[in-house]
């Protein structure tokens, strides 16, 4: 498989500030990214290994697997906050890079799609990029499978879902995403990965997996780059 773009010259560790050949180095990789057992559900760190955590187990979500790199927590929640609020695009590659090692370490199905989750148009304007965008294109021709930036709406804005509890983030986010109807013929009968930076409730996980599958993708799987310990 090809490797992920990044800049082939040294440069600070973004954790520790030491001299690198990656915007995060080996040495922090190995400390803050290391493998632990968690939901293959929907990626919520477990105290043991388990095929599924108990609220997975009691309400599968429409998902079928769920792949994160790390916990959101030091240092991954201060690198993912400087990428998505803050126009720190150029750290993309290095996040989109521990993803596609969890990736590759997983027992996830290799998909045809990798469908970012959209941002409504508002929001998009007000910052300027998807950071989910910015991860898919780049994890797509690494597992050799399309990038579709568009097959997925949000066409309407809703509150931040930060700002919210559980509950109120699921009714926030009914019907929020729907497949472009033009391009229905692309998603039928294919296996999406659905690419986010951080999995909290997976809230929006769910709606935008149940708006893929009525959509017509035959299976859809979750990548993020980090998960939270519980909604």
């Amino acid at each position: 498989m090809p490797r992920l773009d990044r800049a082939r010259l040294s440069s600070q560790c973004e954790v520790c500030r030491q001299w690198a050949q990656a915007a995060v180095c080996g040495d922090c990789v190995s400390r803050f990214a290391a493998a632990v057992p968690r939901c293959s559900r929907c990626g919520l760190r477990l105290g043991l290994s388990a095929p599924a955590c108990g609220e997975c187990l009691r309400d599968a979500p429409p998902f079928e697997h769920t792949v994160c790199a790390a916990d959101y927590a030091f240092p991954w929640d201060a690198l993912i906050a400087a990428f998505k609020f803050h126009d720190r695009v150029e750290l993309a590659a290095a996040l989109a890079e521990r993803l596609l090692a969890a990736v590759r370490a997983s027992a996830a199905p290799p998909p045809q799609l990798v469908v970012p989750v959209p941002l409504a148009p508002a929001r998009l304007a007000e910052r300027g990029y998807n950071q989910a965008w910015e991860l898919a294109r780049r994890l797509a021709p690494a597992v050799g499978a399309t990038a579709q930036a568009h097959l997925l709406w949000r066409p309407a804005d809703s509150a931040h879902q930060a700002e919210l509890g559980r509950l109120a983030r699921q009714n926030n986010l009914r019907r929020a995403f729907m497949v472009d109807p033009r391009r229905r013929g692309e998603l039928l009968g294919r296996r999406v990965a659905l690419v986010d930076d951080v999995m909290t409730t997976g809230a929006t996980a769910r709606e935008a997996a149940a708006a893929l599958l009525r959509g017509g993708a035959a299976a859809v799987d979750v990548w993020v780059v980090a998960r939270t310990a519980g909604g």
